[in-house]
């Protein structure tokens, strides 16, 4: 499957994709924030199998993506969807050398577009820890909103972590509206 913005390709994982993966998912700093990480080489490969494994799902549920530069071919992250039933979880992770580009907004308004025109869902849903700021204003520029403080609800590093729940209906969004952004 592949997805197209106006810079960046958005395509199924193939496994040469794991090195490029795992010069990111390695990162403390790129990890700081996420349920995962950061990885050993084993786990960028696992993690990249199973990308590849959710591909023959049938019907397909998860759609965990590699963003590439459509001019360069580099991998600069990854992006997901995660879908049950009328909804899905939204999620990106950049490469630290590419924060700050607008990387994950214009993503992140790809896969809305595509969850709400290609898989009819009605709510598509992001969190993130309450200290990464860069990735709550991805999702307010896309539209989201802030529907709640998750506290202490996952353990990392033997620590228990907050995270803000943000989302978006269907009702909120039009496809294909002025760069995505919600009516």
């Amino acid at each position: 499957m592949k997805l197209a913005t106006e810079r960046f390709m958005i395509r199924d994982f193939v496994e040469e994709d794991w090195v490029q993966i795992h010069t990111y998912c390695s990162d403390e700093e790129v990890t700081r924030y996420t349920f995962w990480g950061p990885n050993t080489e084993e786990e960028t490969r696992q993690f990249v199998n199973a990308a590849i494994q959710s591909q023959f799902q049938l019907p397909r549920t998860t759609y965990e993506m590699v963003i590439v530069d459509s001019s360069t071919g580099e991998v600069l992250g990854n992006c997901c969807l995660k879908a049950e039933k009328s909804n899905a979880e939204l999620g990106y992770t950049i490469s630290k050398v590419h924060w700050g580009k607008g990387i994950a907004t214009e993503v992140a308004r790809s896969m809305l577009e595509f969850g709400f025109r290609e898989l009819k869902l009605h709510r598509i849903y992001a969190t993130c820890r309450p200290e990464n700021t860069g990735s709550y204003k991805v999702m307010e520029k896309i539209g989201m909103k802030r529907e709640g403080h998750l506290r202490e609800h996952f353990l990392k590093n033997g620590k228990w972590q907050d995270s803000y729940l943000y989302s978006i209906l269907e009702s909120e969004y039009v496809c294909g509206s002025d760069k995505g952004e919600p009516t």
